[in-house]
């Protein structure tokens, strides 16, 4: 359990996190570990979260002088005492080391480090490496070698194998494929006359005839584009031949952007971008949106459903072809300019990654190559297992060679040939469990994540995966859609972890909801907020949402549209007073959003449109709704429009992801929570050089309010939600110096103010957050020109000014001596 490390731990550079990040026992404990002359102490009983989805962890209280509430410290380390160590310092470090409660979970780690091992070094006494083998596609689908066109297809089951397709009249007689020892069907076709014998563009499938005599055409699992005629309802897609010549393939012109501290992830979804009820290109995305992602100040793009996928309404979650750009916004040329434009404007791109499962269409996945034969010859399981009861697809059979090739090689084409800088592998939790952890509702007991509940098969090609990736770019950010809280997801494979970079923190969206659905502001706790947005895992990153694309589709209520319901349709202009309803919604919006990002984890995302509280829901084109593409789409003109209220929490937005860019708050390992006044309903936390300020009382507005922080000095505002900017009321002052006075004896947290060493005094209106720097840290490396926003450009501007270069400031602070009003 996390009680307490050994000292040998520290001395290997690993830090204590004194924090709630304790595992749940059934038992009352109380142990202290000391680091730098400083005592943390955790006692018991345990508590934890009632929530399904996340390890739960005992919270930390530190006793000692509390005014507003009993002290809380959550925290992460103080970056003035210690910090944790890069992946090369630990790479020798057991995930045991860092976890003494997996010790006697020892023989399964083992086991499954072992059958990574094993299948590792399979691969390179047959392949050459994992890099090599992970370069499938140079060998299957459609490749060009010595002047000629060379198919392969692995398809076991197959008793005959034809290619077909346009440039043959669709007759294979001619066309015949050879088969090998594995299975691995071929064919060889020269160039005619200097030109390759089939065009490109054109139209190709493998028709192949399985055990009971019947030929069925089908298309090629590797094939690097699919298309379908748009004027036939229901029309079967067809693989198209991909090889343009070398004057029209893309060329990308730009290098990779920095790789950045703490990622800032902007969820989009390329077809629904469109501000027309139609769905969108990659191009116009590109030209249109991802200036407003960069004017947003973003670093990250993380992009839903470019792999093909025969059902719109899917949101990009069940592939047909796994190789394969989705043609309805265009071509793999069309995105590669949408990666490149990406960089160009310094963001990264990030790609949601589908191994999970695969589509269960026949006439145009991967499932149609399943024709009844046993594990060993399919990519899916056979019967149940190869089933997902819930999602209506097949599952991968992970143990299968052929298998691991696809999807290995499905993740270097994408990172190589199309430049994408990483991935957010969905599903993971299916992946991880035999169960899928279907109708299961984790507790954090150990035993339900290392035992016989575990598919080690797919761990291991997760293992293999992240192995992939960040050999072949080291650099790569890799996150996980995970609901158990798997340990050790996030920890690299040399500790005996899955090797992913981040995991989403999937329980804060659903503390959101349940609170806006089920309780008054009155009831709202501030305790369980800050426990439920600082429960993760020691040495594992996190990625905090306070909404992601999940809580925009129709049945559900985004937290815009939840706080303000249909008073967004006729009550949000600027031209009259807002109503209650609206002034709460909007301040709550702010509050929420940047609350989550600040307290929950060490990067942020947050999907498209929901920065500026774009309303309604999301509802594909289906039989339904009459195939309507009305709520398909983004309402950009909605937060482009002087006159109205989105305006102001886009504003928000854009000053909170500026905020991490000057400060890296996010990338900091201090944090370290002070106060949750359930009277007070006021939570004031540290992180970083920052301290925030929350105050959620739906009335009270606190005057000289006492706010504990960590080194002497004087500070100031440095960003503010009441600004008038944000439709605020403008009633916190920006002009003036907060003095910390001394609290107790240096040294003796006991005797400090809520267990910090000073203190100063500061004005919390009802439902604001104010951030506040010492003025030494604001002036160090000219961040004085940072923080309040008091004058910006409009969001126009700020998009046009993006078109040649990225990275300009658009936000301007208010100066100490400057105007500023204060009511």
């Amino acid at each position: 359990m996390y009680c307490c490390f050994p000292e040998a731990s520290v001395a290997k550079g690993f830090s204590l996190l004194p924090s709630k990040h304790f595992r749940k026992t059934s038992k009352s404990y109380h142990c202290a570990a000391k680091l730098n002359n400083t005592t943390w102490i955790s006692h018991g009983p345990t508590k934890f979260l009632a929530q399904r989805n996340f390890l739960p962890f005992q919270r930390l209280s530190l006793h000692g002088k509390v005014e507003h509430n009993n002290a809380i410290s959550t925290s992460l380390t103080d970056d003035h005492k210690t910090m944790l160590t890069t992946e090369e310092d630990t790479k020798e470090v057991d995930i045991m080391d860092l976890d003494p409660g997996m010790k006697p979970y020892k023989g399964h780690l083992e086991y499954r480090s072992r059958k990574y091992k094993e299948q590792k070094m399979l691969i390179e006494k047959h392949e050459g490496s994992l890099e090599e083998f992970a370069q499938g596609y140079l060998k299957f689908g459609f490749n060009r070698e010595d002047n000629a066109i060379v198919y392969r297809e692995w398809a076991p089951p197959a008793q005959e194998a034809q290619l077909i397709g346009d440039f043959n009249g669709w007759d294979g007689t001619n066309h015949k494929m050879e088969k090998d020892q594995f299975g691995v069907w071929t064919i060889k076709i020269p160039d005619s006359g200097g030109n390759p014998a089939i065009p490109h563009g054109s139209k190709v499938k493998f028709r192949f005839k399985h055990g009971n005599g019947v030929w069925v055409d089908r298309i090629p699992a590797w094939i690097k584009y699919a298309t379908v005629d748009p004027a036939k309802f229901a029309a079967p897609y067809d693989g198209v031949y991909w090889d343009p010549k070398p004057s029209d393939r893309y060329q990308f012109k730009h290098p990779r952007p920095p790789k950045p501290k703490s990622p800032r992830i902007y969820e989009a979804h390329v077809g629904m971008s469109s501000s027309e009820p139609r769905i969108n290109s990659y191009r116009e995305f590109a030209d249109e949106v991802l200036p407003r992602i960069r004017a947003n100040n973003y670093n990250t793009v993380q992009l839903m459903a470019v792999m093909e996928h025969s059902y719109y309404g899917c949101f990009g979650y069940h592939v047909t072809n796994f190789f394969g750009v989705s043609s309805r916004s265009g071509t793999p040329e069309d995105l590669k300019y949408l990666i490149d434009k990406a960089h160009s404007l310094g963001l990264w791109v990030l790609m949601d990654m589908v191994h999970s499962h695969a589509s269960n269409n026949v006439t145009d996945g991967l499932n149609g190559f399943d024709v009844g034969q046993g594990a060993q010859e399919s990519y899916f399981h056979p019967g149940e297992r190869g089933y997902h009861k819930l999602w209506d697809s097949r599952l991968f059979n992970y143990a299968n060679w052929e298998v691991l090739r696809f999807l290995l090689s499905n993740l270097r084409w994408w990172l190589e040939d199309f430049m994408f800088d990483g991935f957010r592998f969905d599903g993971v939790t299916s992946m991880l469990y035999h169960d899928h952890g279907i109708d299961r509702a984790f507790t954090g007991n150990y035993d339900e994540y290392f035992g016989e509940a575990t598919d080690v098969d797919a761990v291991v090609y997760l293992m293999l995966a992240n192995s992939v990736i960040h050999n072949i770019f080291p650099d790569a950010i890799v996150i996980a859609e995970d609901v158990s809280g798997m340990p050790g997801l996030g920890r690299t494979v040399s500790e005996r972890g899955i090797g992913f970079d981040y995991r989403l923190a999937m329980a804060i969206p659903d503390k959101w909801i349940d609170y806006l659905k089920n309780m008054s502001d009155e009831k709202w706790s501030m305790e369980e907020i800050t426990s439920c947005l600082t429960n993760r895992r020691y040495t594992e990153k996190c990625i905090s949402y306070a909404e992601s694309h999940d809580q925009s589709i129709v049945g559900d209520k985004t937290i815009a549209f939840s706080l303000m319901d249909k008073e967004m349709y006729f009550g949000m202009s600027c031209l009259s007073k807002a109503s209650p309803t609206v002034e709460r919604g909007i301040a709550l919006h702010k509050m929420i959003h940047f609350i989550t990002m600040a307290l929950g984890g060490d990067g942020y995302l947050n999907f498209m449109g929901n920065e500026f509280g774009h309303p309604e829901w999301i509802d594909f084109p289906r039989e339904g709704n009459g195939w309507s593409y009305e709520k398909c789409r983004r309402q950009w003109n909605l937060v482009d429009a002087d006159h109205l209220r989105y305006k102001f929490m886009n504003e928000f937005d854009r000053a909170m992801n500026l905020l991490d860019d000057e400060f890296s708050f996010l990338a900091s390992t201090k944090q370290i929570v002070s106060c949750a006044s359930e009277k007070d309903k006021v939570v004031v936390f540290e992180r970083g050089d920052l301290v925030f300020v929350f105050n959620f009382h739906s009335t009270n507005t606190y005057n000289g309010y006492k706010v504990g922080c960590d080194l002497p000095g004087k500070y100031r505002v440095v960003l503010d939600s009441d600004a008038r900017e944000f439709d605020g009321h403008g009633r916190v002052a920006h002009d003036v110096h907060h003095f910390t006075s001394p609290e107790g004896i240096p040294g003796v947290p006991e005797t400090n103010f809520n267990n910090r060493p000073n203190s100063f005094q500061v004005l919390a209106p009802a439902r604001t957050c104010v951030v506040y720097c010492r003025v030494e840290e604001a002036e160090s490396g000219n961040k004085e020109l940072v923080g309040v926003v008091a004058q910006q450009k409009s969001l126009k501007e700020s998009v046009a000014g993006l078109e040649d270069l990225a990275g300009s400031r658009q936000i301007k602070a208010v100066k100490v001596g400057d105007d500023a009003s204060d009511d």
